[in-house]
């Protein structure tokens, strides 16, 4: 899905698929909790609470933000970016029902491309796709723009979830970008010391770095 060209059947099948195999695993849990313990943290939660997702993609974590702030009674204005009109597209679609849903087409590295800040600023199996030196500076932006905190959601490198998801895609998927680029996914994600080298590079300290299940990590970096 690094391609920002990429259009047609596959985006749609692609997203679809990726959305069911994120659900069957359990890994959304983790950017929920994620901007819980956030809001655990302050004494009065904004009206509205302003969440911007980095590198959205279909907007399936929107959606279920949205579900969650609402059977939390929690007012929210929430905000999608990425840098695929085709898959923008998908993600307006996909997130209509909620009216304080809006998709954005930026480039998360061009701040210019989302002028404002936000309470929170979330990230879910996106940073992945970036080097060290690149995902270190989206971190110092994202510290810029949020006023509360980030949440990190990303996948841990690891042989099992490797072969894991290879063999699941391999029996399961219908989408040959989702059967090659999950495993290449798991590939190129982090261990413990890979983001602890990033955070380091970006001056970020007050931060929380906890394993889940479903090879999944929790970042949580809290902005006091």
């Amino acid at each position: 899905m690094d391609d920002l060209n990429i259009n047609g059947e596959v985006v749609p099948q692609t997203l679809k698929e990726l959305e069911t195999i994120n659900k069957l695993l359990g890994g959304n849990h983790v950017t929920i909790s994620g901007i819980d313990s956030i809001l655990k943290r302050i004494e009065t939660i904004p009206d509205p609470l302003e969440i911007a997702d980095m590198g959205c993609g279909g907007g399936d974590m929107l959606n279920l933000i949205a579900n969650w702030a609402n059977k939390k009674g929690i007012s929210v204005k929430l905000t999608g970016i990425d840098a695929n009109q085709n898959i923008i597209d998908y993600a307006c679609e996909n997130t209509r029902k909620f009216e304080n849903i809006e998709i954005i087409n930026g480039n998360v590295f061009e701040t210019n491309d989302y002028p404002k800040e936000y309470d929170i600023i979330i990230s879910t199996l996106f940073l992945h796709h970036f080097n060290e030196k690149e995902s270190a500076s989206l971190l110092s932006k994202w510290m810029d723009k949020s006023r509360l905190g980030i949440v990190i959601n990303d996948l841990h490198r690891h042989p099992l979830a490797y072969h894991s998801i290879k063999i699941l895609t391999q029996i399961f998927s219908k989408s040959y970008m989702v059967k090659n680029d999950a495993p290449m996914s798991v590939l190129r994600s982090f261990s413990k010391n890979d983001l602890e080298i990033i955070l380091k590079s970006a001056g970020i300290e007050n931060y929380i770095l906890k394993w889940e299940w479903a090879f999944r990590w929790k970042l949580v970096v809290y902005k006091d």
